[in-house]
């Protein structure tokens, strides 16, 4: 993805210096598509949302097996799950990443439905 990010990036800037006759410094201007490739990649990274969402599911599943009142615990964990499904969304360069995200909403939802009947 990164790659064709640069690709596409080179290619506008090729079309912008040809249609303005403009010379850039050739080194320089490289050096500041990587870093603009590099940025990108940093804000499509995805990794610590799954991060947490695991850590969600290890809280939610511990939930289930402990005892005691678990509605509002479980109303919150459902919060946090959002947030990042939220996240996920936004983030996802890729169209499979933002429908797996509208998928994640449509669970949590379900799950809260089912929470709202405890306690």
């Amino acid at each position: 993805m990164l790659a064709s990010h640069e690709a596409r990036l080179v290619e506008r800037l090729r079309a912008a210096v040809i249609a303005t006759g403009v010379t850039l410094p050739i080194e320089e201007t490289m050096a500041r598509i990587r870093q603009e490739v590099t940025l990108h990649g940093m804000r499509i990274d995805i990794a610590e949302e799954i991060d947490r969402l695991r850590s969600h599911l290890k809280a939610l599943s511990d939930t289930f097996k402990g005892s005691g009142p678990v509605g509002k615990k479980l109303d919150f964990l459902l919060q946090e799950f959002n947030r990042e499904s939220n996240t996920l969304a936004s983030k996802g360069a890729m169209p499979e990443v933002g429908r797996i995200a509208v998928e994640l909403k449509l669970l949590i939802e379900q799950i809260r439905e089912q929470v709202q009947n405890l306690e």
